[in-house]
């Protein structure tokens, strides 16, 4: 994790305490579609019948037609970019845990991002809580919802209100494409039953919580120290936020990843006989939905037979750079932002398939520059009236301070970012922002103030 938003995690581990360690090849087998027990299937010798069987249990979500033809453009052919949800759908079996829900939920969002040389990987885990445009989706009854600001899971809610994993998944994927401009070639999804199961099938994972945890929402009651959880427990602990840590759903997702890693590696140590690895390879299948071309046993054994050769040192798992919108908005004290120009950065990196230089990214987050700490003049260089005070509005939503607005001194096809010396860094916040737009000094710029003239080459929805 990088910036303000870097968490203390609840150690997951041995009976002494130390956190489970697995090799992070593993951790990435695990993530995607547990590909590292599908490669199990071959070593444990289990039949062509179950093979089929379990190949039937995966489900295809149809995405065709449901994600618009304005999308990012893919910068590196070869590469990939895989968004893996963990959804907490309150249908069936999973009616218990939550009342009011008239939708999917998504719990866990992450893009995982294959390079086209295959030689490193990076996994980004987006925090559910992340404050972001949501654009219009389609939804299964035919409407179609309206754009608005909220956080980043409420895509996923919005687009499965008829109950489709397809255009759940649809919306959640036109989200994170409109606001990191990677464009998302596979999906994937599971649901409680299918985390409980293969957690079930392993006789259980040892964790071991520094303090007692007692969470209503997440059905929890747990002493301090090591002890082995399952069934209920298990999805409860990897749930539990309020009650754990800081409370901040950054904590969780460490907490999620910890034992993810431990339950992968009790996977590749304990799933040695065809019984066992059956049953863990079924809750995973049962609950397993992704988009046409990964549905089936086939291409998910491909997919993590690329994975192989990556060496352990060069796959990387990070969190998208934030920090508490509460520093933008002060009555907001539920949402995170995503820090820039860090987060432009990381997506512009992926999306032009150069690895992540996680220390560094890191250490430039550590002192964020607020949103709200940037003060902007807005000129309009298009000649459309009233096109300054939209941007303006825009900006103000993403918690900009505005400081006023007016007409360039001509009209221009570029949208530009000038600022006095010392207000690079500011520049730069704002710049990152923007489309193919970078900051630049000028000896004429007023004081105090970075100056946005907006041309005729910029779209509002492209805006983060």
């Amino acid at each position: 994790m990088s910036g303000s938003g870097r968490r203390r995690r609840t150690p997951v581990g041995d009976k002494e305490g130390r956190p489970a360690r697995l090799t992070r090849r593993g951790r990435i087998a695990a993530w995607v579609a547990g590909g590292s027990a599908v490669l199990l299937l071959g070593v444990a010798g289990v039949g062509a019948w179950i093979y089929q069987d379990l190949d039937d249990n995966i489900q295809a979500a149809d995405l065709d037609n449901k994600l618009g033809g304005n999308r990012p453009v893919n910068l590196s052919p070869g590469s990939k970019n895989i968004l893996v949800v963990g959804s907490d759908s309150r249908d069936g079996a999973n009616a218990g845990y939550g009342k009011g829900l008239t939708t999917m939920q998504s719990d866990t969002l992450m893009v995982v991002h294959i390079p086209a040389d295959r030689k490193w990987a990076t996994v980004v885990s987006f925090p559910r809580d992340s404050w972001v445009e949501i654009p219009a989706c389609d939804k299964s009854d035919g409407t179609t919802s309206a754009a608005l600001r909220s956080k980043i899971n409420a895509a996923f809610a919005i687009g499965g209100t008829g109950g489709e994993v397809a255009d759940a998944a649809a919306c959640s994927i036109r989200t994170i494409e409109a606001n990191t401009g990677l464009r998302i070639d596979h999906f994937m999804s599971m649901d409680f039953q299918g985390f409980k199961g293969m957690v079930n099938a392993l006789d259980g994972i040892e964790v071991c919580p520094e303090q007692a945890i007692n969470d209503e929402k997440a059905h929890l009651e747990l002493e301090a120290g090591c002890q082995t959880v399952k069934d209920e427990a298990a999805l409860g602990y990897v749930r539990a936020r309020y009650s754990v840590g800081d409370g901040s759903d950054i904590g969780r997702i460490g907490r999620q990843q910890e034992f993810m890693e431990a339950l992968a590696d009790k996977a590749q140590s304990k799933l040695t006989s065809p019984n066992a690895l059956y049953g863990f390879m079924q809750s995973a299948t049962k609950s397993l939905t992704t988009d046409e071309d990964l549905a089936g046993i086939e291409p998910l054994y491909g997919l993590a037979s690329e994975l192989q050769g990556i060496p352990t040192d060069r796959l990387t798992f990070l969190t998208v750079p934030n920090y508490p919108r509460e520093a933008d908005v002060a009555t907001d004290k539920a949402n995170v932002v995503w820090q820039y120009p860090q987060a432009a950065d990381l997506f512009t990196s992926l999306a032009k398939d150069r690895e992540v230089d996680k220390k560094k990214l890191t250490a430039e987050g550590k002192n964020p520059v607020y949103a709200s700490a940037v003060r902007v003049q807005v000129l309009n260089g298009t000649g459309v009236a009233g096109r300054a005070a939209t941007v303006a509005e825009r900006l103000r939503e993403s918690g900009f301070t505005v400081v006023g607005t007016g007409n360039a001194p001509e009209t221009t096809r570029t949208t530009t970012v000038t600022h006095p010396q010392g207000l690079e860094t500011s520049a730069d916040v704002l710049a990152s922002r923007l489309p193919d737009v970078r900051a630049g000094q000028n000896a004429d710029a007023a004081a105090g103030v970075v100056t946005l003239v907006v041309g005729s080459d910029l779209d509002l929805d492209d805006i983060r």
